[in-house]
C-alpha cells in the first residue's frame, strides 16, 4: 500500500501547500517541483532504506577498538540522502539550498521515517546546522553549518549526562576559557570542556568526514563554582576532528573519546553513545580538554539548544508517526489475505463455509480503524504544524507571530500523541498478525520496539505534559490556548452545516468547553503542585481533542474533494473520523475528571505503600 495518496491528499486538497509557491521565497516551485521532490525522496526510500530495515535491527553497530562499525547499506543511504539535497532542502539559494517549504519537506521526509527509522536521514544533522544558521556566527555557519548542509559533517545534540538524564539542570560538564586570548580564534570563543554525556545519538561512527557535537556545558563563575539551575548554561560546537577556518580538517583529533555504546530496544541502526570530553586520551596541543566554540552568549545555551529541541519533538512525533503507519500497511496486508474463521449468520456458523478472510471480522477491522485514525490522524497533525512553521517564517507579522504561537502549545502534542498512540496502533498491528505478530517472520514486531523508544526520545511522557499545562497554556496570558480554541471552533461552525459531520462538530464543542473549564480548575488554587499532579492525563485529553479537531477538518477537505475520483478514500477518512468520535473522544471526560479535581491519589502515596 502506497503513502503518497494520502500525502497527496493532505498536503493539497486540505493544506493547500501549492498556493504556498505565491510566496516571494517559495516563487520558484510548483506542484511539479514539489512532486518532483517527493518522488525523489519516495524512490530512495524505497530502494536505499525500506530492503535494509531489517538488516539495521541484527546487524547492531559494534566498536572494533579503533572505530564504529556499521553496515554497508546504512553507508550508501546516507550518501543517497545528501545527494538528494534533503539535508538543505529548506535553507537559501545562497547557502546550497532549495528554499522549499519545510511542509513539503516534512512529508518527503516521513518516506524515510517509514522505510527505515532507525538507519535515520539526518534528523539532528539539520537540526543541528539550523541552530548555528539562527544562532552561529557568520564563521561557525560557513564552517560547520554549511558543511553539516552538504552532508560532509554530520551533527549531533549533547544534553543529557548520566546523572542528570531530564533535569538539565544539574548538568556539570565544565568549560573554561582556552587561554588567555581565548576570544580573539575566529571560530568563536574557544574554552576546553570536561565532562559526559549519554545518550547521544549517532555519536560515533565513520559516515562523515567529521561529527559536529552541540554542547550544553557550565562556565565556572568568579569562584571556580558552576552556576546553579539552567541559568548556567551555555552552548558550544564541539567538533570530533579539528578543522581550520576554511573547513579542512587539520589531523588532529579532539578529545572526545567514545566511553561505550547503549544497546536498545530499538533503532538499533542509529548508534546511541556515552561520551567523555576532556578525559585527555586524545589531547590537543598537549593539553586534555575537548576544545569547543561558543554559540551565542555564556549563559544563553538553553535558549538557543531550544531551537534544535523543539525541530527535534516534532521530527521525533513524525518518526512515531510513520512507524505506525507502516505497521498499520503491514497488518492491512495481511488482513485481507488472512483466511481464518467463518461469517456468522441467523443460524450460526456454518462449518462448510469457505473461510473468511480476517478483515472480514469487526474485531479486526475496529483494530484496523483504530491504526488508521491514529496514523493518518497523526500525520495531518504533523503537516499541519509544518505548515505553521512556513507561516512563522513567511507569512505577514499578525500571522507569523499567530503560527509561533500555535506551535508552542501544539509542539508537546505533536512529540507526544504519536508517540503514545501510534505505539498503541503497532500493538494493534501485532494482534491483527496474531502469533505471527510476535515472531521476527514480520516486520510489525520491530515497528513496535523502534516506537517505543518515542515516548522517551526528546522530553519523555512526563516532560511534554508538565510544558503544555505548566507553561505553554499559560504563557502571555493565555493567548495561545484562544488561538487554538479559535480555530477548532471556526472547524465547528463549518461542520456544523454539514449533515454527515453535525454530530460530531456538536461533541468536539463539548470536548474543548471541557478542556477550558479543565485547565482553569487545575490551576484554581495556583498550587503548581496541585495543577500538575495530573499533566500526563491533562496531556491525553488535550491531544484526543486536538486530533478530534484535525480529523473533522480533514472530513470536510474530504467531502469537498472529487468524489469520482476517491469515493473509497473519502469513505475511509470519514470512517477514520466516525471511528475517533465514537470510541476515542469519550475517553477524555475520565483523564479531566481527575485534572478538575486535582485528584492527588498518585501524589500522596507514600513511598512505602507501593
Amino acid at each position: 500500500m502506497s503513502l503518497r495518496p494520502t500525502l497527496d491528499f493532505l498536503l493539497y486538497q486540505w493544506l493547500g501547500a501549492e498556493s504556498l509557491n505565491q510566496r516571494a521565497r517559495f516563487a520558484d516551485h510548483s506542484r511539479e517541483t514539489f512532486d518532483a521532490v517527493l518522488d525523489t525522496c519516495e524512490r530512495i526510500a524505497r530502494e536505499k532504506y525500506a530492503p535494509f530495515n531489517r538488516t539495521v535491527d541484527t546487524q547492531e553497530p559494534h566498536f572494533d577498538g579503533e572505530k564504529v562499525i556499521l553496515p554497508q547499506a546504512t553507508h550508501d543511504a546516507q550518501k543517497a540522502y545528501a545527494a538528494s539535497g534533503m539535508l538543505s532542502a529548506a535553507q537559501d539559494y545562497e547557502v546550497g539550498g532549495m528554499q522549499l517549504p519545510y511542509t513539503v519537506e516534512a512529508a518527503a521526509n516521513a518516506f524515510f521515517a517509514m522505510a527505515s527509522v532507525s538507519m535515520g536521514s539526518g534528523l539532528l544533522t539539520v537540526g543541528n546546522a539550523n541552530l548555528l544558521m539562527v544562532h552561529g556566527t557568520e564563521a561557525q555557519k560557513d564552517v560547520f553549518a554549511k558543511n553539516e548542509f552538504s552532508g560532509r559533517f554530520s551533527g549531533t545534540m549533547c544534553l543529557s549526562e548520566p546523572q542528570a538524564g531530564s533535569s538539565l539542570s544539574d548538568v556539570v560538564t565544565r568549560a573554561v576559557p582556552d587561554g588567555a586570548d581565548f576570544e580573539a580564534d575566529p571560530l568563536g570563543p574557544r574554552y576546553r570542556l570536561k565532562g559526559n554525556k549519554m545518550w547521544i545519538s549517532a555519536g560515533e561512527h565513520e559516515l562523515t568526514d567529521n561529527i559536529i557535537h552541540l554542547v550544553l556545558a557550565k562556565i565556572p563563575g568568579p569562584d571556580g563554582k558552576l552556576i546553579p539551575g539552567t541559568r548556567g548554561i551555555s552552548l558550544f560546537i564541539v567538533p570530533k576532528k579539528m578543522v581550520d577556518t576554511e573547513g579542512r580538517l587539520t589531523g588532529v583529533r579532539n578529545d572526545v573519546a567514545l566511553a561505550g555504546l547503549n544497546h536498545k530496544l530499538g533503532w538499533r541502526g542509529t548508534t546511541n553513545t556515552l561520551l567523555n570530553f576532556g578525559e585527555g586520551k586524545y589531547p590537543v596541543n598537549g593539553e586534555a580538554g575537548a576544545v569547543g566554540y561558543l554559540v551565542g552568549k555564556p549563559h544563553e545555551g538553553l535558549r538557543c539548544m531550544f531551537h534544535m529541541m523543539n525541530e527535534a519533538r516534532i521530527g521525533v512525533g513524525t518518526a512515531a508517526t510513520m512507524l505506525g503507519m507502516a505497521g498499520y500497511y503491514a497488518s492491512l496486508d495481511y488482513a485481507k489475505n488472512r483466511p481464518q474463521g467463518r461469517p456468522i449468520t441467523g443460524a450460526g456458523k456454518d462449518a462448510s463455509a469457505p473461510q473468511s478472510r480476517i478483515i472480514e471480522h469487526a474485531d479486526v477491522k475496529r483494530m484496523l480503524l483504530a491504526q488508521k485514525s491514529y496514523c493518518e490522524g497523526a500525520l495531518a497533525l504533523e503537516l499541519y504544524c509544518a505548515r505553521l512553521v512556513d507561516e512563522h517564517h513567511t507569512g505577514e507579522a499578525a500571522a507569523a507571530d499567530e503560527a509561533r504561537l500555535l506551535l508552542e502549545v501544539l509542539t508537546p502534542i505533536a512529540k507526544s500523541w504519536p508517540s503514545e498512540w501510534c505505539l498503541e496502533a503497532n500493538s494493534l498491528a501485532i494482534q491483527v498478525h496474531g502469533g505471527y505478530g510476535y515472531t521476527r517472520d514480520f516486520p510489525v514486531e520491530q515497528y513496535w520496539r523502534d516506537n517505543r523508544l518515542n515516548m522517551i526520545h526528546e522530553g519523555t511522557h512526563g516532560i511534554q505534559a508538565m510544558d503544555l499545562l505548566g507553561r505553554k497554556v499559560l504563557m502571555e496570558g493565555g493567548r495561545g490556548l484562544e488561538l487554538l480554541a479559535a480555530r477548532i471552533n471556526a472547524t465547528i461552525d463549518r461542520a456544523s452545516q454539514v449533515p454527515e459531520l453535525a454530530a460530531h462538530a456538536n461533541a468536539l464543542g463539548k470536548a474543548l468547553q471541557h478542556v477550558g473549564s479543565a485547565t482553569k480548575a487545575a490551576w484554581a488554587t495556583g498550587q503548581p503542585g496541585e495543577a500538575l499532579a495530573n499533566a500526563v492525563p491533562y496531556m491525553q485529553a488535550f491531544g484526543h481533542t486536538v486530533l478530534a479537531w484535525i480529523w473533522l477538518d480533514v472530513a470536510l477537505a474530504a467531502l469537498q474533494a472529487d468524489a469520482t475520483k476517491s469515493i473509497a478514500a473519502t469513505a475511509g477518512k470519514l470512517g477514520a473520523a466516525r471511528y475517533f468520535y465514537h470510541y476515542e473522544l469519550p475517553k477524555i471526560d475520565a483523564w479531566l475528571k481527575v485534572v478538575e479535581t486535582r485528584d492527588l491519589t498518585c501524589a500522596d502515596l507514600a513511598e512505602e505503600s507501593f
